[in-house]
């Protein structure tokens, strides 16, 4: 099973993300179900190393933050645009549970996360031959109206399953961990 960890925002926040999914030639646009932000990628686990995990999730107390919505950005691959997301902010708390989760991940036995964390939801992603440049994706970015500066929470820790479908992963949520207020 290909695991990973993360949060699910609100349903309102979702549903703004969604308005602003349009315009951008070439874009496969995330649909509301996978809106996610990923705290801790995980990869391949056999069910040993799965149940382990839950096990020691299961142990630990989470706290609620608050966050909000913070611009937009793209990750490039080759000077071309991979996915375009958007930020959250502020980044410490993220940030701050990215690394107790990478922790816990590594006492689980899985390799220690080798990349930076950079906080955010992909809202699409584009095969190499149709990717826009990154002038375009600027463009796109600039005639985005502001995004809505309101604070939110997380209600729930999720440990999802992707299965590799046709049309990209389907997720599945394997256990929900309450955050604490």
């Amino acid at each position: 099973m290909r695991l990973f960890l993360a949060l699910v925002p609100p349903p309102a926040i979702r549903a703004c993300l969604i308005e602003r999914m349009h315009g951008l030639a070439g874009a496969r646009w995330q649909s509301e179900a996978p809106l996610h932000v990923t705290l801790r990628f995980i990869g391949d686990a056999d069910r040993h190393q799965a149940e382990s995990l839950l096990l020691a999730l299961r142990a630990e107390r989470f706290a609620r933050f608050e966050t909000r919505l913070d611009g937009f950005g793209w990750f490039d691959r080759r000077g071309r645009v991979d996915q375009l997301w958007t930020g959250l902010a502020p980044r410490d708390p993220l940030a701050a549970l990215h690394a107790r989760l990478d922790r816990l991940c590594v006492s689980c036995g899985f390799e220690p996360e080798g990349r930076r964390y950079m906080p955010h939801i992909t809202l699409a992603r584009f095969a190499r031959s149709l990717a826009p440049d990154p002038a375009q994706a600027a463009a796109w970015i600039a005639a985005q109206p502001p995004l809505p500066g309101t604070a939110f929470t997380f209600d729930e820790l999720a440990l999802v399953e992707s299965h590799m479908g046709r049309d990209g992963s389907v997720y599945e949520t394997v256990a929900g961990f309450a955050m604490h207020g």
